[in-house]
């Protein structure tokens, strides 16, 4: 179905659209996740909504060792986004197993985890020990990370580099688990990533992660983060991301991609799935709006169902014509 066609069909009711995704053999009731370190293992967002509810949980990266993150400050507000210098901190992956994942679970939400790691073989050990864990739906391979084997390249800059990473992976996770690879936009040929991923064993891609910015302060005449750069993410980056997943899916029609980047509402996750995204997630704006996730979710039906459209695929990567 063409976009046109869509928007000139009867409008249905929303009960009558069909969100469920199968993402690469598993079930979601519908596509809107959390983004990853927008929401911690999700325990504080079940004050606002119920986190089975919603597509899925998708935690904060998570390391070997616990880690404290890099100076303050942290976070600095930026025209429609922000920019954030956390520098993975968190409890490392034992604390993780032993609390908050048998929470989701106890929860009975579909858990995605993500890995990431300093160099490929934290990643093969993190990706063996979440692999093993009972109630993980999905796994999310964080290569946008520092390789500290390769001064500071990031993993996902470079086909080589992101290859092995999942290469050395994708063994120690069991079949019945899906593998994404997520992948930073600050690059040439964001699809060329994706291809070297995919030849490595990756199920699908999550595009994007922020991109690197700096941002001065009035005062000091300083950089405000006390990292120096940051990610950023928030409305600025939603075409850059758009843009990203669009790419990908004219080069690699079959590969399933978790569209992430800038998305407040219901349309602005219909942007993603035009473009060819197989599922979306909501990040930032869960700080100013805790509730956003499972609003964008009603908000995206009520968008489908105005345009008599009873089921994602039947928009999914109309885009593309």
């Amino acid at each position: 179905m063409t976009t046109t066609a869509a928007t000139s069909a009867a409008a249905i009711a929303p009960e009558e659209v069909d969100l469920g995704v199968d993402l690469c053999g598993v079930s979601l009731p519908n596509p809107v996740m959390t983004a990853s370190g927008c929401a911690a293992a999700g325990r504080e967002l079940d004050q606002f909504f119920d986190v089975s509810e919603l597509g899925a949980i998708v935690t904060k990266s998570i390391m070997l060792n616990p880690r404290s993150g890099r100076p303050t400050p942290r976070m600095a507000e930026t025209p429609s986004g922000m920019l954030n210098s956390i520098g993975l901190q968190g409890p490392g992956i034992d604390a993780f197993l032993a609390r908050d994942l048998p929470w989701l679970v106890q929860r009975g939400a579909r858990a995605i985890v993500s890995i990431a790691g300093d160099k490929p073989a934290d990643y093969v050990e993190l990706a063996r020990r979440v692999g093993q864990a009972p109630g993980v739906a999905a796994i999310e391979v964080n290569i946008s990370c520092p390789n500290v084997e390769n001064r500071g390249l990031v993993f996902a800059c470079d086909p080589e580099s992101s290859y092995r990473v999942l290469d050395e992976v994708r063994p120690h996770i069991p079949d019945g688990i899906p593998v994404f690879a997520k992948l930073t936009p600050d690059v040439t040929d964001i699809a060329g990533i994706a291809g070297a991923v995919s030849d490595a064993g990756a199920d699908g891609v999550t595009v994007i992660n922020t991109l690197l910015g700096i941002t001065m302060d009035p005062d000091t005449l300083r950089p405000r983060l006390g990292g120096i750069t940051g990610g950023l993410s928030g409305p600025a980056v939603r075409p850059v991301a758009v843009r990203a997943v669009w790419q990908i899916r004219k080069a690699l029609p079959d590969l399933p991609i978790i569209g992430v980047g800038g998305i407040r509402t219901g349309f602005d996750a219909l942007e993603f799935i035009l473009a060819g995204a197989l599922a979306v997630q909501v990040g930032t704006v869960i700080f100013n709006d805790p509730g956003a996730p499972m609003r964008v979710v009603r908000e995206l039906q009520d968008e489908l169902a105005r345009r008599g459209i009873r089921s994602l695929n039947e928009v999914r990567g109309a885009a593309h014509g």
